[in-house]
């Protein structure tokens, strides 16, 4: 991948163990004066959880942004051991092991990845020392409502921590992704890759994807994770364990990452090599100011309008400035699976 140095990496790669471990609040405990707040019951959620481990080639496409050695968690769906989780810790990959709560290590399986959610999903090949979570209904979830976010022990830090939703909103991220609503929670759970955000019945409500900073309105700084809603996933998960991928068209990808400036630019930042945006002779630096004619002001607007256009293997006309000059180009967007390494079993 070609990219300007001093763009960092997907924020979402690698768990940062000095991030903020969680409140004092013991999780699963009542607030003083609410008595009518359920525990959660913390074995049953560990129970529930398990760690990922995963092993990516050195020459996979997503091996110098996400590394080749990634870790996170997992939460166990079915009796079957198949496992939830975010999936950029398991794309690419050609080992997986699966940690339980008795930390014991078992092979594992990528049974598939859904693009457009980031969910993932993993097989264990052997039996494993864990108990399925309930899928829980993120629709109804709403902004100040407690919640408990829970990572595999094997990852390191806090396990569990109490937080609250603190926003429900548009979530773009520069790598070609986009969700229409996600959870952000507060305070941040250092290790959220993968992490299970339950509800106080301890049922599944969403699955971590990254740590984003926010900035309070008196200019105080803070971390929370973005999680992914439940809801999202329900669609895909039996057409991956079949498919491997959800049963609908593939979204166009261009193979680029773009970022938007503080001069309120859409520019260019990385390019991944042999792919449409590369191919086609986008360049690091050029300003997307429109897709098809249509003007894009962000990255949700950059994204819908290329999707609009049309399943992948669509043409993508960009209209670019270069050095000051306007420039028309066209891209020939591929599915972004085919560019990805399959799975092997271990």
């Amino acid at each position: 991948m070609t990219k300007k140095s001093n763009e960092s990496p997907d924020p979402s790669s690698t768990p940062d163990p000095k991030q903020a471990q969680g409140p004092s609040e013991e999780p699963g405990t009542e607030e003083a004066g609410d008595q009518s707040t359920p525990k959660v019951d913390l074995d049953s959620l560990r129970a529930g959880l398990v760690g990922i481990r995963t092993e990516i080639p050195d020459d996979a496409l997503t091996a110098e942004v996400l590394g080749t050695e990634r870790a996170g968690s997992g939460v166990v769906i079915d009796d079957d051991g198949t496992v939830l989780t975010i999936g950029y810790l398991i794309t690419e990959a050609e080992r997986v092991w699966i940690i339980d709560q008795e930390n014991k290590a078992v092979p594992g399986y990528v049974l598939g990845h859904d693009q457009e959610t980031g969910f993932g999903l993993v097989q264990a090949l052997q039996p494993i020392s864990a108990t399925r979570l309930t899928l829980g209904e993120s629709a109804n979830c709403k902004v100040g409502d407690r919640v408990i976010v829970a990572a595999h022990g094997s990852v390191g830090g806090n396990e569990i921590i109490a937080a609250r939703i603190v926003a429900k909103r548009e979530f773009a991220g520069y790598w070609e992704y986009l969700l229409d609503e996600a959870f952000f929670t507060a305070p941040a759970h250092s290790n959220w890759g993968g992490a299970a955000m339950v509800a106080l019945d301890g049922k599944l409500l969403g699955i971590g994807s990254l740590m984003v900073h926010t900035v309070s309105p008196e200019g105080e700084e803070s971390g929370a994770n973005m999680i992914v809603p439940i809801d999202l996933a329900k669609a895909s998960i039996g057409d991956i364990k079949r498919l491997g991928v959800p049963d609908r068209s593939p979204r166009p990808w261009l193979g680029f990452i773009v970022q938007k400036t503080e001069e309120e630019d859409l520019v260019v930042a990385g390019l991944y090599d042999h792919c449409p945006a590369a191919a086609g002779g986008l360049e690091i630096g050029d300003i997307i100011i429109d897709v098809a004619g249509e003007g894009v002001e962000n990255l949700a607007d950059l994204f819908r309008a290329i999707w609009n256009l049309g399943p992948a293997g669509c043409e993508v006309p960009l209209g670019i400035v270069r050095n000051g000059d306007l420039h028309r180009i066209t891209l020939i967007s591929i599915d972004r699976n085919a560019r990805l390494k399959k799975a092997s079993v271990h």
